[in-house]
C-alpha cells in the first residue's frame, strides 16, 4: 500500500510539473508574440517620424529660399540631400527592427525558458527607449512661432529738459533722480527671416525727480515750481506713475535654430529698436524726508501738481541679446500749464526676456 501511494505521488508530481512547464512556455511565447507585434508597429512609426522630419527640413529650406539666403539651385540640392538621408534612415532602422524580430522568433522556444525571458526583457528596455524617443519626435514643431512674448524691464537715471537751461544747471539731482519701467511685450516678425519685427505691449513707468538745494515742489493755481523748505530736507522727490503702451520697430539678425521640441528664432544678436509710447498718468506723489525736533519724519503728499494726464514720447534702444542701452523722452510737458516747459528724459538699461 505504501509503495502504491509513493508511486501515485511521483506520477502526480510529474503531471503538475509538466503542466507548469507548459504554462510557462505559453506565457513566454505570448509575451514574445506581443513584442513582435509591437516591433511590427514600430516599423510604421519609423516611416512616419522620418517623413515628418523630412517635411520640417523642406519647410526650413523653403523659408531660407524665400528670405534669399540661398538660391533655387542650392535649395533643390538641399532638398535632395535631405530626402536621401531620410530614406537611408528608414532603411537602416527597418533593418534593425527586422533583426530584432528574427532574434525574438529564433529564441522564442527553449527547453527551460530562461533565454526567452532574458530576450523579452532586453527587448522591453529597447522598446521603452524607442517609444520615448519617438514621442519627442512626434511633438516636434518645424515652423517657428512668428509671435513671441515676455517680460521687459528698464531702469536708470531720470531728469528734465528745461527750456533755456542745460542739464548742468538742472535743479534736480542727477544721481538721485531715477526711473523704473516694468511691462509685458509681444514681438511679431514682419518678414520671414525675422530681421525686422514689431514689439508692443503694456508697461508701468515710474519717473522720479529729486529736488536739489533744499527745494521742494509747490503749486500756485496752474503753476508748479520749486520753493525752499523752511527746515533742512534730507529728500524731496516727485514721482509720476504712468501706464503706457510702448511700440518699437526692432531690427537685427535672427538665427533659425532647431531644438528637441521644435524650431525657434535665436535672438542672441545685435539689435536696435526705434519707437515710442503713449498712455496716462495714474498718480503723482511727493515724498519729503526731514528731521524735526530730533525725530525723523516722512511725509507723502499725493496730489496732481498740474502734471500732464496724457503721456506720450519717443524711445529707442541698442544692444545685444537680452540687454540694451535705453533712452526715452516725453513729448508732453511734465507740468502742463507752466510758463517754462519741462520735459522728462530718461537714460538707462533695458532687459527683455
Amino acid at each position: 500500500m505504501k509503495s502504491i501511494i509513493i508511486s501515485l505521488s511521483i506520477l502526480l508530481s510529474l503531471f503538475i510539473a509538466q503542466n507548469m512547464q507548459a504554462q510557462i512556455t505559453i506565457q513566454v511565447n505570448s509575451g514574445i508574440d506581443l513584442k513582435i507585434e509591437s516591433l511590427q508597429k514600430q516599423k510604421d512609426k519609423v516611416q512616419r517620424v522620418e517623413k515628418q522630419k523630412l517635411k520640417a527640413e523642406v519647410e526650413a529650406i523653403k523659408m531660407r529660399l524665400k528670405a534669399n539666403e540661398i538660391s533655387e539651385q542650392e535649395a533643390e540640392t538641399l532638398k535632395k540631400a535631405a530626402a536621401e538621408k531620410r530614406a537611408m534612415n528608414i532603411e537602416n532602422q527597418l533593418d534593425i527592427i527586422d533583426a530584432n524580430i528574427a532574434l525574438l522568433e529564433r529564441n522564442a522556444v527553449t527547453e527551460d525558458g530562461e533565454e526567452t525571458v532574458d530576450v523579452y526583457y532586453r527587448k522591453l528596455d529597447y522598446l521603452k527607449y524607442k517609444e520615448e524617443d519617438e514621442k519627442e519626435e512626434e511633438d516636434y514643431d518645424s515652423i517657428p512661432k512668428t509671435t513671441t512674448s515676455g517680460l521687459t524691464m528698464a531702469f536708470g537715471l531720470n531728469n528734465a529738459i528745461i527750456d533755456g537751461q542745460s542739464l548742468d544747471d538742472s535743479p534736480y539731482k542727477i544721481g538721485g533722480s531715477r526711473f523704473f519701467e516694468l511691462g509685458y511685450e509681444f514681438e511679431t516678425n514682419l518678414i520671414s527671416s525675422g530681421f525686422a519685427r514689431i514689439r508692443y505691449g503694456l508697461s508701468f513707468q515710474f519717473n522720479g525727480l529729486k529736488a536739489d538745494d533744499n527745494l521742494y515742489f509747490v503749486t500756485d493755481g496752474d503753476q508748479t515750481y520749486l520753493e525752499e523748505y523752511p527746515i533742512n530736507l534730507d529728500k524731496a522727490k516727485l514721482r509720476m506713475d504712468n501706464l503706457v503702451i510702448p511700440l518699437h520697430f526692432e531690427f537685427g539678425p535672427k538665427t533659425l535654430t532647431y531644438g528637441k521640441k521644435g524650431a525657434y528664432y535665436d535672438t542672441s544678436n545685435f539689435k536696435i529698436g526705434l519707437g515710442g509710447y503713449a498712455g496716462v498718468n495714474l498718480n503723482t506723489i511727493q515724498k519729503l524726508k526731514y528731521e524735526e525736533n530730533g525725530n525723523n519724519r516722512k511725509t507723502k503728499l499725493s496730489q496732481n501738481y498740474n502734471t500732464s494726464n496724457f503721456i506720450y514720447g519717443l524711445s529707442a534702444y541698442i544692444g545685444y541679446d537680452n540687454w540694451a542701452l535705453y533712452a526715452k523722452y516725453d513729448l508732453n510737458p511734465i507740468f502742463k500749464d507752466n510758463a517754462v516747459e519741462q520735459n522728462n528724459v530718461s537714460v538707462g538699461l533695458r532687459l527683455s526676456y
